[in-house]
Order: C-alpha cells, then sequence, then structure tokens
C-alpha cells in the first residue's frame, strides 16, 4: 500500500521527499499531473502536495480530506498559507528544516490502522493505596512476559514512576519533550525516544515544573501506544486532568485501588463515578489487611464494583522502593501473583513471536 502520494512536477521536491520517504520506510508514489493526483487522492494516508502544482490543484477542486501536507522551500513568503487554503492541507512544510517532522510522518502513514494493543489505566481512592507500585509492577511483569510494554506516568506531581524502576538516569523522552506534540507520532518514534529496559518503555516526568499536556498529544501518544505496544498501563492520579481523561476513554479496562477503611472506601464512591464517566470497565481491587475489619466483599458491595483482586501490603515494598528495585517484590509474593492475574484476565499475547529460550 502506498503510505504517501506526493504530488509535484519539481525534480528536485520529489527527489528530497522520496529520500525522506527511504528514511521512514514508507513506500510513496509521485504523481506531476492534476489528473492522476485526484485519482489517487483517496488512497494514501498522506498527501503532500507542492507549492509548484498546488494552484492547479485547487483549481481542480479536490474533495477536502485529512492527512494533506503542503511542501514549501524558505523565502516563499505569506502565498504558502493562500495555497495550503487552496488544497485543504491541514499542515505545511518547509523544506529542509521540517524534514524530521515530514519523516516521522511518513513513518505513521505506513503503520496499520488497527490497534491491537490493550490500554489499561490504574488508580487509587487516596494518596498511598498502592496504585503507581501496582501499575509500574503490571508493567514489569508483562515486559518480562515478553510483551511490549508502555508505562504512562500521569502524575505529573507524583514524583516520577521512573523512580520505582530506577530508570530516571536512562536517557530518553519525557512529557517536557512530547507535551505539545501535533499530529500523528509513529511507533518506531515512539519506542526509539523513550528510556526502555527490555520490553518495557516508561513514559514520566523530568524532575522540574510540570508543563501543560495537549488533550491531544496525549490522544496521539495513546494512539501510537496502541499500535505499537501490546500493552499499554497509565498510573492516572484522583485528579483525572489533561492525561487522566483521554487514557480512561482509550483504556479497555480501569483498575481502582481501594484500601478497606471507611475513610478511602467513601472517597472511592465519589471517584468511582468520575470513572464510569470516562470508561465503561471499572474493576475494583482492594487493599488489605483491613485495620478495621472492613471486609473486600463489603467494599465491593458498597462501590457497587466488579472485584478482580486484592492487593495486600509487603513489608518489602518500601525499601525496595526507595532502591529503585521493584524487580526484587515482582519475582514472587502476592504482588506478583495478582498481577499475574490481571493480565490473564487481558488475554494478553506478543504481537510478534519471540525466539525460544536455549535448552
Amino acid at each position: 500500500m502506498t503510505a504517501a502520494l506526493i504530488v509535484t512536477e519539481d525534480p528536485a521536491t520529489a527527489d528530497d521527499l522520496l529520500r525522506l520517504a527511504a528514511a521512514a520506510d514508507a513506500p510513496a508514489e509521485v504523481v506531476g499531473s492534476v489528473g492522476d493526483a485526484r485519482a489517487g487522492w483517496y488512497q494514501a494516508p498522506l498527501v503532500l502536495v507542492g507549492t509548484d502544482v498546488a494552484d492547479g490543484l485547487a483549481a481542480a477542486g479536490p474533495h477536502r480530506r485529512s492527512g494533506v501536507v503542503l511542501v514549501a522551500r524558505p523565502g516563499e513568503g505569506p502565498d504558502v498559507y493562500r495555497l495550503a487554503l487552496g488544497v485543504g492541507a491541514g499542515d505545511v512544510a518547509v523544506l529542509p528544516d521540517d524534514e524530521p517532522w515530514l519523516t516521522d510522518a511518513m513513518a505513521a502513514a505506513a503503520e496499520p490502522d488497527d490497534a491491537r494493543g490493550v490500554v489499561v489505566c490504574v488508580t487509587g481512592s487516596r494518596g498511598g493505596a498502592g496504585a503507581s507500585v501496582l501499575a509500574a509492577a503490571l508493567a514489569q511483569r508483562s515486559a518480562r512476559d515478553g510483551l511490549r510494554t508502555l508505562l504512562i506516568d500521569g502524575d505529573p506531581l507524583g514524583g516520577g514512576i521512573d523512580l520505582l524502576l530506577g530508570l530516571e538516569g536512562h536517557e530518553g523522552a519525557r512529557w517536557h519533550d512530547l507535551a505539545q506534540r501535533q499530529g500523528r507520532i509513529s511507533v518506531a518514534t515512539l519506542r526509539d525516544s523513550l528510556p526502555s529496559q527490555g520490553e518495557l518503555s516508561v513514559l514520566s516526568w523530568s524532575k522540574r515544573e510540570p508543563v501543560a499536556v495537549s488533550s491531544d498529544s496525549v490522544r496521539s501518544l495513546l494512539g501510537s501506544a496502541a499500535r505499537g505496544f501490546d500493552l499499554t498501563v497509565v498510573d492516572v492520579p484522583r485528579y483525572l486532568g489533561d492525561i487522566g481523561r483521554p487514557a480512561l476513554r482509550a483504556a479497555h479496562t480501569c483498575y481502582l485501588v481501594v484500601p478497606a477503611e471507611v475513610r478511602a472506601t467513601v472517597a472511592a464512591d465519589v471517584l468511582a463515578g468520575f470513572l464510569r464517566r470516562e470508561t465503561s470497565d471499572v474493576r475494583l481491587i482492594v487493599g488489605g489487611p483491613p485495620p478495621g475489619g472492613l471486609r473486600p466483599d463489603t467494599v465491593a458491595r458498597h462501590l457497587d464494583l466488579p472485584s478482580i483482586g486484592t492487593l495486600d501490603r509487603d513489608r518489602r515494598v518500601p525499601p525496595a522502593l526507595e532502591q529503585g528495585d521493584l524487580s526484587r517484590i515482582t519475582r514472587r509474593g502476592a504482588l506478583r501473583d495478582l498481577c499475574d492475574h490481571l493480565l490473564d484476565a487481558q488475554s494478553l499475547a506478543p504481537a510478534t513471536p519471540r525466539p525460544a529460550k536455549a535448552a
């Protein structure tokens, strides 16, 4: 399938765009005539129109569609925006400055549209409920099972979920680098840019004042995650914000962690109402042991939520978190058992076969 239709009669523009398409591993076709452009107008996810043919194409009255980019050269002046409007371009790319953006757009256009990855959200009814620990442990267990896994930190004030995994010193993009990203993000770009360890990639916050994240950026990132990862786990704070809401709308399941305490259960009743408005499948995980004898089934009945498991306190957790070595407590014990149960419930399997281990 052609990923990019290049419409230009200028050999230099065609050569430059074909070079970028080759770098993006994106099949591209060059057409020079307006008639050929109209014939293939809907055949490719991305249409790149040179300024040399823009007036002629606009006069032919092409139907409006998404994914049209006007490709210009420096010094073409304000007339560029008139040309972009005429052909219905949503973006203008100027060569050579915008070559990285064009390469990424072509790579994204070459990817299949069917999103097969599973997205889950984890949140807690109060601070210290264990939601972040569960999110990180679930992502780590998934990656250890050979699944391409992305862990997303949705809490800008949480200190950085990468600290739980000892990845805070790893190079790679943080939310500051992606917060205002426009357009579709290619899977290759996302995978290559994030800090990673084996099959696990992590998107967290840098250790400075948080930046605003646009909802378009979050939706674009989650779309790329669904195309490129078997499992995406989003650690969602109690205040949903610009990351939590799009994540919940994209999620297959949201796990709500509620300690078996009266106040935490009352708080969860309010939070569950917000969650139900954003996502269709909310499952309860009750934290224990209960300090006052409140049973998990009583919590589930009060919240009217299906319970999928319990998360008991583990004395090994605090020192492991301080040392950034969560893997120490996910090799065995109740946390590992819960994560394995949650992964089994999602019926996850690797997108591509993994090589068999040597005997």
